[in-house]
């Protein structure tokens, strides 16, 4: 027999209304709270499912995280298709941005980041997490090398990288405000970089 991650099964119905109810009290509590004030009683009152219900199906607060985070990348926005490499990625940037930028996903994003620094088990999934999202994307790269616009061998997923890393570096460490501007300078750095061979291996 198989056995699940606590959080890791994806039911329908009234399951999936309590999943849901959940998971939105818990990322409220991320983002006001941070990691440590993710306590699974007021998530459960938070919510109204019962403290029994939230402790078995989820154990723990890092259970909590990672099937918080799998639900935030099976929910995020499709990839957008442009038709050049350049609008892809700009377009790639500017969902990073918008997503940083917003006071929630923003709060809560840095909680569990901060919280990856110390936890084993909210680091595995918020690298999961990042892992879909380059996924996700990555595409667009490859097809830009089959249009032409990037020499072959190029890492689609170091160019993905490349063009989150500048938006959430000056996200987490300078306090400045992360732009539109920022978000086009990140992506034309990104498809200049590649079109230089930057990313191709060594």
């Amino acid at each position: 027999m198989t056995v699940e991650e606590p959080g890791s099964v994806r039911p329908g119905g009234r399951t999936a209304r309590v999943r849901e109810a959940v998971l939105e009290a818990a990322g409220d509590l991320l983002a006001e709270y941070g990691f440590h004030g993710l306590d699974l009683g007021e998530v459960a009152r938070r919510s109204g499912v019962g403290k029994t219900t939230v402790y078995r199906r989820w154990g723990t607060a890092a259970g909590l995280v990672a099937d918080l985070l799998g639900d935030m990348a099976e929910q995020s926005l499709p990839r957008t298709e442009t038709g050049t490499l350049l609008g892809d990625l700009r377009a790639n940037a500017e969902l990073v941005r918008s997503t940083l930028a917003d006071p929630r996903q923003g709060a809560l994003f840095k909680a569990v980041i901060a919280a990856a620094t110390t936890d084993a088990r909210t680091a595995e999934a918020l690298h999961r997490f990042y892992e879909v999202r380059v996924a996700q994307w990555a595409p667009c790269v490859r097809q830009a090398v089959g249009r032409g616009e990037l020499p072959e061998g190029t890492d689609a997923d170091e160019v993905i990288r490349a063009v989150s890393a500048p938006l959430y570096y000056r996200f987490l460490t300078t306090g400045a405000p992360l732009d539109t501007a920022s978000a086009e300078r990140a992506a034309s750095a990104a498809a200049l970089a590649a079109l230089a061979g930057a990313y191709r291996p060594a």
